[in-house]
This record gives structure tokens, C-alpha cells and sequence, in this order.
């Protein structure tokens, strides 16, 4: 089983925690985004990038000297949005790193898909940002199916933990009969259930942790993640997606 989640936009350095193991396997074409984003004037970053002056300014001034081969940060610590503080990865033991290590891949639209501790260094570029880029209109012609390849060489069930915009780097190219769940986080609003993005994030974070310290390997067990603000439902579930709904 394979596990997939997005990535955050806030990151950090830390060279520290855990030694990396390796550089991102799409390093070659991670460099050529990069070019390309070296290409653009700073109204067009920022036009980008939607972020304020301030963040502009200072990811334009970083996109100028960011070496892809120095200071690097394994990818689970490179990331510390909501999702990964509610995960704790620098909490594991080391049965629950090595599961992480086996089955966690991380979707990003400047590296394409990332092992736990690949070596990563501070970015900014969402999957549905549109950069043209090697002659392809945007990231996700341009990534194609490499990453849904590096994922799943030889085709297993894949758990969906990452936002619609990353997962859709994978399901145009799933093998025929190949299982891919998602796993809804969802609040009853006036009688319907409603994805609201940060318990969502936090949920996804607590998940992955359940996983790894639980060991699980096949599907069905997610099922049984007994986090007190959330209650499976087998009512609202499918074949294709497991729901489990915020407890007020």
C-alpha cells in the first residue's frame, strides 16, 4: 500500500533532526522548473505565486540563489504546514520511520513525487500553479505520468491523504483494477457533510502517524483509526472513499 499526500507551502531548514537519504529521483526536471521560474520578472512570480509583497519579495530573492544540492532537509521535516505539525515526524519511533520511509509519498509541484527523506530545500509552486514548462502549458503536462510511475512501479492500492489538486496527478493513470481510496475528513453542516481545510489537514496529519505507529498495510485497517474528534461511517463510505466525520 501506498499512501499519498499534498505538500505545504510553509517550509523550513532543518539539517539537524534526521540525516536525508537521497536526492529526489526527478532532480533533472526539477531543475528545469526552476529555470524557468528564473525566467520570470517579480510581477510575474508574484502573479504567480497569489501571495502578499512581503512573501513575494522575499521567494523572489530566494528563487535567485536556491542551490537544489546544498542545506538540504528530508521532505517529511522540509514541510511544516498544519498537516505535518499534526503528524510529528520528528516524534517517530524508528518502526514508524521505517513505515513512512516504505509507504509515504509526497505529491509537489517542483519536485514530482518525494520519498520521506529525500533531501529537499524551501520552495514555493503549487501543482495547479500554471508554469509553462518545456514546452507543456502547465505542471501537470508537464509532470504526466511520471509520478503516478515513480509511485507505483508495480501497481498496489494507494490511500489518498493529498487535496484534489494533487491527486490528480495520479488517477488519469491508474492501472486497470488498481484500488485508489480517498479518506474524507468531513464536519455536518445543516445536515451535509462539508470539508472544512484546516481540521481536514490536521486529520490527514493525525492519520498518517495512526498509520505508521499501527503498522498498517492494507486498506480496510484505516477504518479503524480511533482519534477522539473523529467517528468513521460506514453509512457515508464507499468502496472508493472512506468518511469519517467530525465529532462537535
Amino acid at each position: 500500500m501506498k499512501i499519498i499526500i499534498a505538500p505545504a507551502k510553509k517550509m523550513v531548514i532543518d539539517t539537524d533532526t534526521f540525516a536525508y537519504d537521497g536526492v529526489p529521483q526527478y532532480l533533472a526536471a526539477t531543475q528545469q522548473i526552476l529555470d524557468q521560474l528564473r525566467q520570470l520578472t517579480y510581477p510575474q512570480a508574484k502573479a504567480l505565486w497569489h501571495c502578499s509583497d512581503k512573501l513575494a519579495q522575499l521567494n523572489y530573492d530566494w528563487l535567485q540563489q536556491l542551490d537544489l544540492h546544498r542545506q538540504l532537509t528530508p521532505a517529511l521535516l522540509a514541510f511544516s504546514g498544519i498537516q505535518y505539525q499534526y503528524m510529528a515526524p520528528d516524534l517517530f519511533t524508528a518502526p514508524a520511520l521505517d513505515y513512512v520511509r516504505d509507504n509515504l509519498r509526497i505529491l509537489s509541484g517542483f519536485y514530482g513525487l518525494l520519498r520521506p527523506f529525500d533531501g529537499v530545500v524551501p520552495y514555493r509552486l503549487e501543482m495547479q500553479s500554471k508554469l509553462a514548462v518545456a514546452g507543456t502549458g502547465n505542471l501537470y503536462a508537464f509532470w504526466g505520468d511520471r509520478l503516478y510511475r515513480a509511485l507505483t512501479p508495480t501497481p498496489e492500492p494507494i490511500l489518498n491523504l493529498a487535496s484534489q489538486e494533487y491527486a490528480k496527478t495520479i488517477t488519469p493513470y491508474l492501472a486497470e483494477n488498481q484500488a485508489m481510496v480517498t479518506v474524507t475528513f468531513g464536519s455536518l453542516v445543516a445536515g451535509q457533510l462539508k470539508t472544512k481545510a484546516t481540521l481536514a489537514k490536521m486529520a490527514r496529519g493525525a492519520m498518517v502517524r495512526y498509520l505508521a505507529e499501527h503498522q498498517v498495510t492494507k486498506v480496510a485497517t484505516v477504518t479503524q483509526f480511533d482519534h477522539p474528534d473523529w467517528a468513521y461511517s460506514a453509512a457515508r463510505s464507499t468502496a472508493t472513499n472512506i468518511v469519517f466525520v467530525y465529532q462537535e
